[in-house]
């Protein structure tokens, strides 16, 4: 029996990381939608998974594909086999002062209305 044929049975799940806690451990949130039991409207869930990451290469918000494996911890059964889309960053900081050149003020506004 190959590698292969042994890895093809177990579980895979595609989910967001939604936290970095250490080195080469993530949290998966893996979301889903199931009716309810006696109203059948569609709720919205969500499982967390402890995943091994082993090359440390994905940040919060990336869309990964986990792969069901053996415990590496007390919680981690699971690890990261592939990222399938990057999350997107933000380029620049935001300081104070660049929010109080945009953001007009009580003052500015009186100081800029017309006397009659």
């Amino acid at each position: 029996m190959s590698t292969h044929e042994r890895h093809s049975a177990r579980k895979t799940e595609i989910g967001f990381v939604s936290s970095k806690m250490g080195d080469k451990s993530v949290k998966v949130t893996v979301p889903y939608k199931t009716p309810h039991p006696r109203y059948h409207k569609v709720i919205n869930r969500k499982t967390v998974l402890h995943v091994h990451d082993e090359k440390n290469e994905t940040t919060v918000g990336d869309k990964v594909e986990v792969m069901e494996t053996r415990p590496m911890s007390r919680l981690k059964r699971w690890r990261v086999i592939n990222v399938i889309e990057r999350a997107v960053t933000a380029a620049a900081a935001v300081s104070e002062k660049d929010v109080a050149e945009t953001v007009p003020t009580k003052t500015a506004k009186v100081a800029a209305a017309p006397k009659a």
